[in-house]
């Protein structure tokens, strides 16, 4: 049997693919949602369910990291590798062409407090098994956003999305620096370009005309570049964020 996976956000489109690519391959996988529905409806949609373990839990909440914990134990399982997938478009809301207080704290403490608590914990298991953090990030959190993508700029694009992926992107160099030392924990970060199926035709073709391959990525994209980091063809990169994004960031 191969490494347990931990999944943050596995209901997600990045993250089914993930989960069901991972499952496929032999792995035990984890994953949460704050709602159960959610995962039942995952359950139902995946061609593979060995070995995949699902918990409704906010991962936000402070009783979390002691709910996951418990559930570890009951079900013998350990964390390798832990993926930091978790988003939540609840706080992405502008009003009146500006991003509240509320809701910049709450994308802050989701893109990057909370997956520090995560890393931090599981590294800080006796005895250690953690090998991998790999953090899921933007290219929003490289370069500022193209106005001429948007309809309306201001109130299509939250100013708070890419600052705090912008964090998450530093966090990884730092985690990577303190985890070094940490029975050699591998902490990477992967920055996605659009990817189909979130928006409508206009704005995906508008998406085209503005990067150099001329599409964007398509759902099972985001396979690749994190099945490198989980494989022992990874070893000794460390801090480093991998840009997935068909050239966006080139120009």
């Amino acid at each position: 049997m191969k490494e347990t996976i931990f999944i943050t956000g596995g209901t997600g489109k990045v993250g089914f693919q993930l989960v069901q690519h991972f499952l496929n391959n032999g792995y035990k996988v984890l994953t949460t949602s704050r709602y159960e529905a959610k995962l039942t409806d995952m359950r139902e949609k995946l061609k593979n369910t060995n070995h995949f373990y699902s918990l409704a839990v906010d991962i936000e909440a402070d009783h979390a990291l002691r709910t996951i914990d418990l559930f570890c134990e009951q079900n013998n399982l350990v964390i390798n590798i832990l993926i930091n997938n978790a988003r939540n478009r609840d706080y992405l809301q502008i009003v009146d062409g500006k991003t509240p207080r509320d809701q910049w704290l709450n994308e802050f403490n989701l893109n990057a407090v909370v997956p520090y608590e995560w890393s931090m914990h599981f590294a800080q298991k006796d005895p250690l098994v953690l090998r991998s953090v790999i953090n899921i990030s933007s290219i929003y959190g490289i370069v500022a956003p193209n106005v001429h993508l948007y309809e309306d700029f201001e109130s299509e694009s939250p100013i708070n999305y890419g600052v705090s992926k912008a964090a998450q992107i530093h966090l990884t160099k730092e985690l990577a620096v303190r985890m070094a030392s940490k029975g050699g924990i591998a902490v990477n970060c992967i920055s996605f370009g659009g990817i189909k199926g979130r928006v409508d035709q206009a704005f995906a073709e508008r998406y085209a005309k503005l990067t150099p391959s001329g599409d964007m990525l398509a759902e099972e994209d985001v396979i690749g570049a994190v099945d490198f980091f989980v494989s022992n063809k990874s070893k000794q990169i460390t801090g480093h964020n991998l840009v997935i994004d068909g050239g966006w960031t080139i120009w």
